[in-house]
């Protein structure tokens, strides 16, 4: 892609043009490292970019946006990125008002780069590059001086800034947690002025940032960054609760829920599944509604089933996909279990074991105790007998179907879940093997067909 993007600006210069590689890839070029996507900034307006790259997709052309694919045979990047055969070029231009928060109402095409990266949100992403001349960089915003001194800053006004696009403050949340850099004061004060504004942001947008916050591996400083901006709770106010909720310190010695929550988001790996960052977030969601003080400890009495239930609203609210909601709410549902492995029969844990993505329940009670009272065994159990077990012990192929019940003469109906449920407890319990001990099995346990 950085061949393709080169040879874009290349195009481009030979027909006259001015042309730079522009934002995140050279802040991360300067940064060493590998850039996940990449755009060019030209003084070509949209339809002579089209004209030059015939297999152009205007797709933003009302805002001097076009992409251009990469050709077939080049291999795509290793991290996947919104369009990750395409490069991005992008016509220098000066916007007008933001009325919607996020697109300008008008658009001026310029033919001056310095005018161009005002417009841009943050001085470590206003960065010009020119690939032809030995990666010689135009700065006229003072992003590498902020590159070097770990400073996120808004370019120009910051309230402007965040005027134009609110999603910029959790862009600079994100920032600043991934490149464990510090937000420069303005630019800090003019988020916590403005985080009640985060509400005129899509849920899709806001939802995508903050899981980009969950999984860049730096969730733990992200999450305590929206919380001094006070961004958190206008985005997540079910986990801005956390605060200050007590816990049984003969579990959990490492403080609160909220301190509890924190310590295990730190252990999330980069790059891990969006359900399984979501589902560790939201595993103790329900506890501030439910804690109370009993005779005997402190007590969260119904806090998975509530838990369960929030975290399904809250997917819901951020527009999840109802697949990616079932796995967190599960994850949520059964992050408790794990303590009863040891007792559980043979069929429960069995069932247990082949959740959809069990890896991921595994990983999070891993954590969960790392973050509390650090006892692993119930963990190391439960990997061992995952382990020992083929796939065809922990789902065996049914020994019975309902059409076998209705051949011997049982009324088809409700019923007949419970029936097949208990051939494959026996089954998972290693007391049936053969069909036909599973017809005896129901002969003997359901008496009377019909």
């Amino acid at each position: 892609m950085r061949e393709h993007a080169t040879n874009i600006v290349r195009e481009l210069r030979q027909h006259g043009f001015q042309a730079f590689l522009a934002g995140g890839c050279v802040r991360d070029t300067l940064l060493g490292l590998l850039p996940t996507d990449y755009d060019v900034a030209t003084d070509a307006t949209p339809p002579q970019v089209m004209r030059l790259f015939p297999e152009t997709y205007a797709v933003g052309a009302q805002f001097g946006v076009v992409l251009v694919p990469a050709p077939e045979e080049m291999p795509l990047p290793p991290i996947p990125s919104e369009h990750p055969n395409y490069v991005e070029v992008a016509t220098f231009r000066n916007d007008g008002a933001y009325s919607d928060g996020r697109h300008p109402d008008q658009v001026r095409y310029s033919t001056d780069p310095k005018e161009d990266v005002q417009r841009r949100d943050f001085t470590i992403n206003g960065l010009l590059m020119d690939p032809l001349e030995d990666n010689r960089v135009l700065d006229f915003v003072g992003g590498r001086a902020d590159l070097t001194a770990g400073i996120i800053r808004a370019i120009g006004t910051p309230e402007h800034r965040f005027q134009e696009d609110k999603l910029r403050m959790l862009r600079a949340v994100r920032f600043a947690s991934r490149f464990q850099y510090v937000i420069e004061p303005q630019t800090f004060a003019a988020i916590r002025k403005l985080a009640p504004l985060i509400h005129q942001v899509s849920r899709e947008r806001v939802r995508d940032e903050l899981t980009k916050m969950l999984t860049e591996g730096h969730a733990r400083a992200a999450f305590e960054l929206l919380d001094s901006t006070g961004l958190l709770r206008e985005v997540l106010p079910e986990i801005d609760r956390m605060h200050g909720v007590e816990q049984p310190p003969q579990f959990h010695p490492e403080g609160d829920v909220w301190i509890h929550t924190m310590l295990l988001l730190e252990k999330l790996p980069p790059r891990c599944s969006r359900t399984l960052a979501w589902g560790t977030l939201l595993h103790d969601v329900g506890k501030p509604s439910t804690f109370r003080v009993a005779p005997d400890r402190i007590r969260f009495d119904g806090h998975v089933e509530v838990g369960v239930r929030m975290a399904e609203e809250i997917c819901h609210r951020l527009h999840f996909s109802n697949e990616d909601t079932r796995q967190i709410a599960a994850l949520v549902a059964n992050h408790m279990r794990f303590a009863d492995a040891e007792k559980m029969k043979e069929s429960t844990l069995k069932r247990f074991m082949r959740l959809p993505k069990f890896e991921e329940h595994l990983e999070l009670h891993r954590i969960d105790c790392l973050s509390s009272h650090g006892n692993l065994g119930m963990y190391d159990f439960v990997r061992q007998r995952l382990q020992q077990s083929s796939a065809e012990e922990i789902r065996p192929v049914p020994l019975l179907t309902g059409r076998d019940l209705i051949q011997l003469g049982y009324t088809p109906g409700p019923h007949f879940r419970n029936m097949l449920s208990a051939v494959e407890d026996a089954q998972l319990e290693g007391s049936l093997h053969r069909k036909e001990d599973a017809l005896e099995f129901v002969r003997r346990e359901f008496p009377g067909a019909g």
